[in-house]
């Protein structure tokens, strides 16, 4: 059984963690005691540790990494939708936590690094070399994947839960059972040196999502302009078929 890493153990973390934990063991690092001793009641293997935006002088590389085949980095270190904002103490805090780290390396990032504009993006657009909240690690692990993961949603994540606005704006979303089943591939292939758009095909606008989630009909004209996100890429390169395709059917 080989080894995983899962550095910001969170929302998404935990559904990696169960669809992987028969294949692999678990080593999660958590910020709170309480979220520690659950993870090690569940078999996992957790370690107490967190970024702050200031220099931690006494940070240690994490003992457990030289045991593993790969590490899952699920920490923020750029601002809400991707916004380029100063960290580079909680960066730098990470980089000694991961030490000489050899292994095979994700760095979760976000789709909002792409420009608010009409277009369909894809990840030559913006190379990560010139996002300031992923190539800050890759000058030290160049073998790191990028990961740029849309709106998270599946389980209680879904858009008729929240208040929104600006209903005719197309989704860019992601259901949480594909993003685990990226990893799936890219652990199996060993990736290297990655950037992929984790982003569903299909982009319907929000209201069309809430109306199917409640049951609804849509009787609105349908949005055929806006800020798309495009996976073509991901599927290309990994042969890659979605089993959520379309944010109005995640629920």
């Amino acid at each position: 059984m080989k080894n995983l890493g899962i550095i910001g153990f969170g929302w998404l973390g935990n559904h990696i963690a169960d669809r992987l934990s028969n294949r692999y063991k678990i080593f999660a690092t958590t910020t709170t005691p309480t979220k520690a001793q659950d993870l090690n009641t569940k078999g996992y293997h957790a370690t107490l540790v967190s970024f702050p935006e200031t220099i931690d002088t006494k940070m240690q590389a994490w003992e457990a990494a030289k045991d593993l085949d790969a590490i899952i980095i699920s920490v923020p270190f750029s601002g809400i939708r991707g916004a380029q904002i100063p960290m580079n103490d909680k960066r730098q805090n990470l980089l000694n936590f991961l030490g000489d780290y050899k292994g095979q390396l994700f760095l979760l990032s976000s789709t909002g690094v792409y420009p608010e504009t009409e277009q369909d993006f894809i990840e030559e657009d913006k190379p990560a070399l010139e996002v300031e909240s992923e190539n800050f690690i890759l000058e030290k692990f160049p073998q790191t994947n990028i990961m740029r993961l849309a709106g998270l949603m599946g389980d209680n994540r879904l858009l008729k839960n929240y208040n929104i606005s600006n209903l005719n704006m197309l989704v860019n979303h992601i259901h949480y059972a594909d993003i685990c089943s990226v990893f799936e591939k890219m652990l199996k292939n060993n990736s290297q040196s990655k950037v992929y758009n984790i982003v569903a095909p299909i982009h319907p606008n929000k209201e069309e999502v809430i109306n199917a989630q409640k049951g609804l009909p849509y009787s609105g004209e349908r949005t055929t302009k806006g800020r798309t996100i495009s996976p073509e890429k991901l599927i290309q390169e990994l042969d890659f078929e979605f089993q959520y395709p379309d944010p109005r059917y995640f629920h």
